[in-house]
Formats: structure tokens, sequence, C-alpha cells
């Protein structure tokens, strides 16, 4: 071999290039085929899917998109008085509102957005405890109802804070930039030492406010049973918030957004509607005299004959006459609307049975706050419950002008019968007596009712019948649900006696008002129209209702229901009850104010057990006497002293009323004062000798 040739190698001999087969073509399309052929069946799989199932996998992933939906809160409306002095109102308050996934989202968030909450007024731990629990949690109602005072102060002091990390960042920067620039024109120098600010207000995270409403009562206690309160979910319980709740109430706004299918986000808002607003006939200033009258009556008769309060109720109504709307509707004792679950408040009542009938003992302090949870529940409903409306009791002799009435609207008695009195009657087997165990004498029907004798209104239900009797109860709307627009009006048909259910014993004490119930509501309703000439209206405490806005939604203009009795039985009813306060027998004068003239009917009724010797005394009225414009009534349910049958007391109560507020509705003074009266109003602040407007008698 030549020493010159190269000796060839495995490694160094270049192959030539591979050789794509003919099998390897057809291993290639065989492949190719089979991957369009997979393609084009699952092309007409997903075509068939669409197609048959398209709407319900579109829906099934629309459901799953993310939302965001957020109610809007409505204002419930307002209650106001005659006059515009606002009674219930509702104050913007906030939810404070933690996400705890945003607050976890860094390290350095948590810390300063616990301590902001604290802040807040929320418990640090009880929230770090929630946030650890729950770490993916978005809404957790931390606190509920902070004011907005407290709100504005929170985000203040926070935007300032920001603005001043702000702002110190900013220096920061600049002071890292300048040291920068030093290093690298200096080198071979210790670099520096970095700026850092920490972040405390830029770093709370996950805090945030849901706006809401509360109720509020700038009145506290005025009117509470009529106004009601509201509970849970800012919904009306008992009086006004009650009745009138879908009117009150308004109409929550929403806001939501959602990813629609091309991922863009939709946001609708619907504003919310706030509630309507109630405008009363009820007085704020009438009906705080009524409920002052109250008061010091039941603190003069606290503890007097035993442990509690001066009475078991004391309660007054005034009611336009002419209309049937409710001037003033007050009882006592009362609570306080802001904090209606007080149990405090009903220390001082008497205890209760099963039934929630009172009982001869009365609640303490200690027995309030030993009560169980049921037994609060029982006491704090009998509490709020208007004792005007939904309490019923026998109305005793201010039922006798009613009873006379029926006779002379049907005939059977007339202006002129006389009537003789010995103390007593007998009717069948049974003695009733009179309530002058002497006797009357001889009377006609005013002298029964200014001597309010009991024999001789027996003697005109005799003459009158039990059928005619009955169908005037009814007539009155004894026995029926007046619909006074107030929640939990009691119906007291149960407590009435039908004529073929009625014995001659039945008709005899119903006469003189024994042994039937009825309610304050009907009682005043009936005899406001005994003495408007016979016109039965309606009673209602809400004279329209306003928007928002206040314009007029609904006027509640005056009902004219029936008419129970002619002008002529009405005038003889008004001269009759004038009797009662101005005759020389009248069983009423502690009912006159001063400088005025003024008819009603003074009543005394055995409560059951009628040998317990308990009595509601009641004074039922109208004023002015010529041309009556309201009635009052005036009702106190078992008295805290000895002599509970004194009717003077509901007569004085209601003169003292009256004292005040016949000048206050411009009902001038007809009669001259005497000295004795001039220097009691002067003492009282309600007579001023310069001023001529209350007493036109000395124009005589």
């Amino acid at each position: 071999m030549n020493s010159n040739q190269v000796k060839r190698t495995g490694r160094g001999i270049r192959k030539g290039p591979k050789r794509f087969t003919i099998s390897m073509k057809k291993r290639l399309v065989v492949l190719f085929l089979i991957i369009l052929t997979a393609f084009f069946a699952l092309g007409i799989r997903l075509y068939l899917i669409q197609r048959d199932n398209g709407r319900s996998y579109t829906m099934q992933v629309l459901s799953q998109q993310a939302y965001n939906n957020k109610t809007l809160p409505c204002k419930r409306g307002k209650i106001m008085d005659s006059s515009g002095t606002v009674l219930a109102d509702s104050q913007l308050v906030y939810n404070v509102i933690i996400d705890a996934k945003q607050m976890l989202e860094e390290d350095d968030y948590l810390e300063p957005s616990l301590d902001a909450a604290e802040r807040l007024g929320i418990d640090r731990e009880k929230l770090l405890a929630y946030i650890t629990e729950h770490p993916d949690s978005q809404y957790y109602i931390a606190r509920k109802n902070l004011p907005y005072q407290d709100k504005r102060d929170f985000d203040e002091e926070v935007e300032k804070g920001i603005e001043k990390e702000k702002k110190a960042l900013e220096k920061a920067e600049e002071d890292n930039k300048d040291s920068r620039d030093g290093e690298s024109g200096q080198a071979g120098q210790k670099t520096p030492k970095k700026t850092e600010v920490k972040l405390v207000y830029s770093n709370i995270k996950g805090i945030w406010f849901e706006e809401s409403y509360i109720r509020t009562y700038p009145c506290k206690t005025l009117a509470a049973d009529v106004i009601g309160f509201t509970v849970g979910d800012n919904t009306g319980a008992y009086g006004l918030e009650e009745y009138y709740e879908e009117t009150l109430k308004g109409v929550p706004g929403r806001s939501y957004g959602y990813l629609d299918e091309s991922l863009n986000m939709e946001q609708t808002t619907i504003q919310p509607k706030d509630g309507n607003n109630l405008v009363l006939t009820l007085d704020a200033n009438i009906q705080s005299i009524c409920e002052k009258y109250l008061n010091e009556l039941n603190e003069e008769f606290r503890n007097r004959r035993h442990k509690g309060n001066g009475f078991n109720n004391g309660a007054c109504i005034i009611m336009d006459v002419n209309t049937g709307g409710i001037l003033a509707m007050a009882s006592s004792p009362g609570f306080d609307l802001s904090d209606p679950y007080n149990i405090s408040a009903v220390a001082g009542m008497p205890k209760l049975d099963e039934n929630y009938n009172p009982i001869s003992s009365y609640m303490s302090e200690a027995d309030t706050q030993a009560l169980s949870d049921a037994d609060k529940s029982k006491y704090l409903s009998t509490l709020w419950s208007n004792y005007c409306i939904s309490s019923h009791f026998e109305p005793g002799s201010t039922a006798k002008p009613f009873t006379t009435a029926t006779g002379l609207e049907t005939g059977k008695i007339k202006p002129t019968d006389k009537y003789e009195c010995n103390g007593y009657l007998q009717v069948g087997d049974t003695y009733i007596r009179c309530v002058h165990v002497a006797g009357d004498g001889i009377l006609d029907p005013g002298g029964a009712i200014e001597r309010s004798c009991n024999v001789a209104l027996m003697q005109e239900a005799e003459k009158i019948g039990a059928d005619i009797f009955c169908k005037y109860q009814n007539v009155f709307n004894f026995g029926l649900k007046t619909n006074v627009d107030l929640a939990r009006e009691s119906r007291t048909n149960e407590f009435l006696y039908t004529s073929d259910q009625m014995s001659d014993v039945d008709l005899a004490s119903n006469s003189f008002g024994q042994n039937f119930e009825c309610t304050m509501i009907q009682m005043i309703s009936g005899f406001c129209s005994l003495i408007n000439g016979g016109s039965y209206y309606q009673p209602h405490i809400v004279d329209r209702i306003t928007s928002a806005g206040g314009s007029t939604v609904l006027t509640n203009s005056p009902r004219l229901l029936k008419k129970t009795v002619s002008e002529e039985t009405s005038a003889m009813i008004r001269k009759y009850c004038i009797r009662v306060v101005e005759g020389e027998n009248g069983t009423g004068p502690q009912a006159r104010p001063a400088g005025y003239r003024v008819g009603g009917k003074t009543g005394t009724a055995e409560t059951l057990p009628r040998e317990n010797g308990q009595y509601i005394v009641s004074f039922l009225g109208f004023a002015p006497a010529e041309n009556p414009r309201i009635a009052i009534y005036v009702v106190l349910d078992r008295m805290n002293k000895k002599n509970q049958d004194e009717s003077l007391w509901a007569s004085a109560t209601a003169r003292k009323i009256l004292t005040e507020v016949l000048p206050y509705m411009n009902i001038y003074m007809t009669e001259p004062l005497t000295d004795a009266e001039r220097i009691e109003l002067e003492k009282q602040g309600l007579y001023d000798t310069n001023d001529r407007k209350n007493d036109r008698t000395k124009d005589k």
C-alpha cells in the first residue's frame, strides 16, 4: 500500500441521504387520514351539541360567571304630627363590611387593617378569629349601625394618612435618587443607607362600608303606643309602624353586574324608592298635655296603697267630633321608643297570669330582672299594647247617654217621663241597687243622667226592650271594630249579648254600662255621634300620606259611616250631659275648666270578680258646650288607692287637660272667671292679665 494513500475507516465514509420509502409514505398518509377523520368527527359532534344543547350550556356557563350584586337601601317614611313635628324618622348609618380575602393578600395588610377595624369599634380578637377561620370570605358584617359622623371621621383620618404616606414615599424616592447619583459620582465610597417608608394607612385593606338606615324617634316616649316601633330588618311592630308598613317601608334598589359571553362587565342599577310619609291628625302639643297629666297622676298615687304604679292603666283620647280625627291618644305608663326592650319599664305593673290578666301583686325592679325570656316577652307586649284600642272593659255609667238616646230616638221614652228611685230595683228575683242607696226620688230622663241613677236607667231599658236595645248597641258600633288606622284593635262582639241571649237582668245591668264590654275607641266614636247631630265618622289618625318629596299621595277625608240619632235626640243628650257638669246634683262638676262650659258623663265600673272592690273610673265629655268641637275620654283603671270608685279623679284630670287644650285650640273662654280661678291660671302660666285672647268675658 502506498504510504500516501489514506486509510478509510467507517467513521470517515460519507453516506448518502436516507431514502423516504413508499412504505413510510403510506403510513404517513394513513396517519393523516386518521387525524383528519377524528377532527371531522369532533367537529360534527360539536355542531350537534351546539345545535341540540347550546342554549342549555350557555345558561350554565353564564350562571357560573362572576356576579356583583349589591342591595341599595331605601329610607323608611317619616311620621309627622298635624303641624309637621317629626315623630319618627330614619337616620343614615353604615354597616362595616370585612373582606378577609383582600385583607390577607399581602403580609403587610393584616395588622394595619385590624388596627383600623378596632378604631371602628370592632373587637380585634373576634375579627382575627373570624378571618383565620374564613380566609376566603369577602363579605362579613363586623358591625352594624355605625353613625355617619364616625364613618366620616374614619374616612378623613385614612385619607389624610394616605396623603401623608404618599408624600413621604415621594420624598424617599427623591432621597434615594440623590443617593444613587452621589454613589455613581464617588466611586469607592461606602453605599449610603436607602430611605424606607413604613406604610400604615395605605395598607388598610378589606374594610368597606355599606349604607343602611335605622329608625329614630326624636320625641322618645311621646305617643309611643300610637306610633309603634320597628324590629329586625326595619319592619313595623305595633301602632302606625305596623298598620302602615307597606306605605312606610319603601322599595330597596339594586346594583348588579356580571360578565357577559364576551367577558365584558355589564352593570345595571335600579334606584331605591323611599317610603311615603304619614301626616297625622294627632297634635304633638295636645298629646303632650294629655300625657303630662296622666303621668303626674300616676306619680301622685304611686305606692299609695301597695308598691306599684298609681294605676294599672291611665288613658285619654281627644277626638274632633265633626271629622273623627284623633287629636290625642295617650296612655300611662308608657315606654321609650328608642329603647322599647328595656324590661325595667314594666316595674310597677301588675303581675300577669298565664292569660295575661292582671293579678293583685305587682312587679318590682328585682322581679323584672328575674324574668325568663318568655315572660319578658309577655310583659313587654302588654306594655307596648295600646290601651285605647286593645283593652276592653265595662264602661259603667258613661253608657247611660246611649241608653237614653236609644229610648228617645225610638219613641220608647219621652223627655217628660218620670221615674221613681227608692235606691234599688227588683228585676225578677234579683235586687239591683242604685249608686245612691237612699234613692234619687222622682226623675225625668235628664235628671237620671245628671244624678247617674241606675234605677231610672233600668226602667228606661225595660220600656225599650231587648230587641231594640241590642239593635242600637250595634248602631253605636259596640262589639264591632271601628277600623281605626292602628294595628291590633280589639273586637268585642263576644262581650255583648244578642237579644235572644239577653235576660231581664242582663238588660237591666247593660242599661247602666255593666255586664258588657267595649274599648275606649268604640265609646268615644259613638259618643261623638250622640253630640254632633247623629253623624258617626270613622275614627282615624292619619290625615294624609305624602311622598318622600313632599307631594300629597292620598288625603284621608272624613268618612261618614252612618246616622245614629236625629238632631233632636242629639240636642237632648247634649243638654242632659251639660247638667252632669253644671247641674245642682251633677256628678261631674270637677270636669269644668275655668272660663268654659262643657258637658259630659262620669263613669264607675266594678271589675271582675265583683267582690274585689276594684273599679275603673272615667269621664266622657265634650267642649265647648254650645257648639262641640272636641270630645274627651279619660279612663283610670284600678287606681292605687283605697276607694277606687271615685270618678272625680277622672273628671279632675279631664279638667286639667281641657284647661290647656282649649286655649291652645283658640277656643275662647265664654264664662267669667272667679278670682280664685284667675289666680290658679296665672300660677300655671295659662293666663296673662295683659292678653285678652283667652278671656273674652272681660269685654262683657
